[in-house]
């Protein structure tokens, strides 16, 4: 598959990016070079917009809601970042004398923190009231960290104290209750590193290592706090911060407690990346892009990775290019809100002009030598550009399904959403960034208010006259995953209940028990409804994709196609959309089967629903065998033949 739509996009142009060199790289034509001119190129361009004395970054765009001091400050920070891994992969290199500027920032930011002036940080405070200052310390930290030798040993001892002093506010407030843990535990893990670590210190660190076994799921995956999402954050936060600080500590027992973790990540989040270098469109905060690729770099920094060099820096260089070939940098060379080019539907709250920085991480790769195998081998295929493969994680409660003709790779979600304990049977808006039960790397959920993709939702019978509410899909319990050893199909898992308004009277016995099956392109979908009123309908929808990647949605039980629902305010990929549909009645207990296709075609499969809808047979197209859906308990399993039974 072709990695890219051509030699060098606009923001390769725009960064002064070097000629391809399709020699040493020949997918994408990335070497370490790229990379230095990549980030040297996006450093330029951010310091345009910088106060006088580099304290703030105040990047042109909307504030985010923590107001344009917090935004300023997130400019220097994350950019911060950036610099720091171009540095000190580099033994100091700095062809643009960004460090000095960045040490004079870290002298006016923290000289009066807190003041109304042209150059002062804000204090770190509490996550509830104006906590974001403490996300960017745990950068400005790392950065610190990171280029000691050239800007924090030629500080002034008065700057020291200062900027430590500011730095242990993130020591004696509360973070978010997730990942934000972890700022705290950077905070501390820089202090201590230059000799002024103590009690408060080593209590930060302990506190964030502790709540990281608390989220640790195994197979790889930590939840990000104690729920259930599973998303980027894994790579860019939970994996990333607590490994990095024990390398540059080093730290044996840390290491070898967090390496092999790490490891098992990247067997399976490997094959998230599209053929063209695409991370999967799912969770939150995805205005970070190429940052999705930084647990690769970390796996090839610290060895934790089963990955070989090739295939590794196909995949860090694939993701990076991916973007700034595809609109993420605009003419002034600044990264913009959004996925490809700016893009609302992507972003978060909390997000503002500056916010795409923390895309930063993904220069963790800098840190890997030069001379290292990860810049001097040549490029190898990504996983989802071999055969067609599915890839179970029982631990987040996901599918993963490839398609090597053209690189796509779906998602199926039976295990992470977002919601706190107590909001699992509220009516409210869903967040379409989790309660999908498909993405991928070549579309995007629908926006709120358009109709969903990838979705099933019952309407209850209405009284005379009241239109009908179709229900959200809020918390889902996993019920199982699993992939055959040789990766030709696999299959997962959820129950979920169906939530209405206060004022929609829903029996409290409905619950929806949903299976996704895969092989090559097709995905079977089943639902088995149970305590459904009479006259209850139900709706199911596929892909939102456009014509430029064909999708459809075959019935196969229970379902008759309707019209495609209009999504006018199209995808982060598209657009404008349409999302098939396909609709049913149900009463008591029922099931319902439809198979989804994005990208290829080929004869849809079969199926065979037994009665008393306890079981489901699946006959794959052109020869690709069988599988059982079983309810009661639920099971899913590849039958054997009459022959096979008849030798058995």
């Amino acid at each position: 598959m072709t990695a890219h739509p051509g030699e060098h996009g606009a923001g390769p142009g725009v960064l002064g990016i070097p000629p391809l060199d399709h020699h040493r790289s020949p997918r994408t034509g990335w070497t370490r070079a790229h990379w230095e001119a990549a980030a040297d190129g996006l450093l330029r361009a951010a310091w345009r917009w910088a106060t006088p004395r580099g304290a703030l970054l105040d990047l042109p765009g909307r504030p985010s809601r923590s107001g344009t001091r917090s935004d300023g400050l997130e400019g220097y920070a994350r950019t911060f970042l950036a610099a720091a891994f171009r540095a000190a992969g580099g033994d100091g290199a700095d062809p643009a004398g960004l460090l000095e500027r960045y040490a004079e920032g870290l002298a006016a930011g923290t000289r009066t923190p807190g003041r109304e002036d042209a150059e002062s940080w804000p204090l770190i405070l509490d996550h509830t009231t104006a906590g974001q200052p403490m996300v960017e310390a745990a950068s400005v930290a790392l950065g610190l960290r990171l280029t000691r030798p050239w800007l924090w040993d030629g500080l002034k001892d008065g700057t020291r104290d200062r900027a430590e002093a500011w730095l242990r506010g993130a020591l004696r407030h509360t973070p978010a209750p997730n990942n934000w843990y972890l700022f705290p535990l950077s905070v501390a893990g820089f202090l201590e590193s230059v000799g002024r670590g103590d009690a408060e210190t080593g209590a930060a660190i302990e506190r964030g290592l502790g709540l990281l076994e608390e989220w640790w799921r195994g197979e790889g995956w930590y939840a990000d706090g104690d729920g259930r999402a599973f998303d980027h954050y894994n790579g860019w936060a939970l994996h990333l911060y607590p490994l990095l600080h024990a390398h540059l500590a080093g730290d044996e027992a840390l290491t070898a407690r967090y390496g092999p973790r790490l490891h098992d990540h990247l067997a399976g989040f490997a094959l998230t990346f599209g053929g063209d270098g695409a991370p999967i469109h799912f969770g939150r905060s995805l205005t970070y892009r190429f940052a999705a690729c930084a647990a690769v770099g970390l796996g090839a920094l610290t060895g934790h990775t089963p990955l070989s060099p090739g295939v590794s820096r196909r995949l860090l260089s694939g993701t990076l290019r991916y973007f700034l070939d595809r609109g993420a940098v605009d003419a002034d060379g600044l990264l913009t809100l959004g996925w490809h080019g700016p893009h609302d539907a992507t972003l978060q709250n909390y997000s503002g002009p500056a916010s795409p920085y923390w895309a930063s991480k993904g220069f963790v790769a800098l840190l890997v030598p030069p001379d290292d195998p990860l810049w001097t081998a040549t490029e190898e295929a990504a996983p989802s550009e071999g055969p067609d493969r599915a890839l179970a994680l029982p631990a987040p409660g996901l599918l993963l399904q490839s398609t090597g003709s053209d690189g796509l790779v779906r998602l199926h979600n039976h295990g992470s959403h977002t919601l706190r304990p107590w909001q699992g049977e509220e009516f409210a808006e869903e967040d379409p960034l989790y309660a999908r039960f498909a993405y991928s790397t070549g579309t995007g959920p629908t926006a709120r208010g358009n109709p969903p993709d990838n979705h099933l939702a019952l309407r209850l019978p209405g009284r005379p006259g009241m239109p009908g509410v179709w229900s959200v899909r809020r918390r889902m319990e996993p019920l199982g995953a699993a992939s055959a050893p040789d990766g030709s199909w696999g299959w997962a898992a959820s129950r979920h209940r169906p939530v209405f308004p206060a004022d929609v009277p829903a029996p409290p016995s409905l619950r929806v028990e949903s299976v996704t099956v895969v092989r090559g392109h097709w995905e079977v979908r089943a639902h088995r409804v149970v305590g459904a009123p009479a006259g209850t309908r139900v709706r199911l929808t596929g892909w939102a994709a456009d014509a430029s990647l064909p999708g459809d949605l075959v019935a196969l039980h229970g379902l008759t196609p309707v019209d495609p629902l209009r999504a006018p305010q199209g995808t982060a990929y598209a657009r404008w959309v349409r999302v098939p549909a396909a609709e049913g009645e149900l009463s008591g207990t029922g099931v319902c089967v439809a198979a989804a296709v994005l990208g290829g075609a080929g004869a849809p499969p079969r199926v065979t629903v037994a009665e008393g809808a306890t079981e489901v047979d699946v006959e794959w197209g052109e020869g690709g065998g069988r599988a059982r859906i079983c309810f009661d308990p639920l099971t899913v399993f590849d039958p054997p033949t009459v022959e096979e039974a008849e030798a058995g």
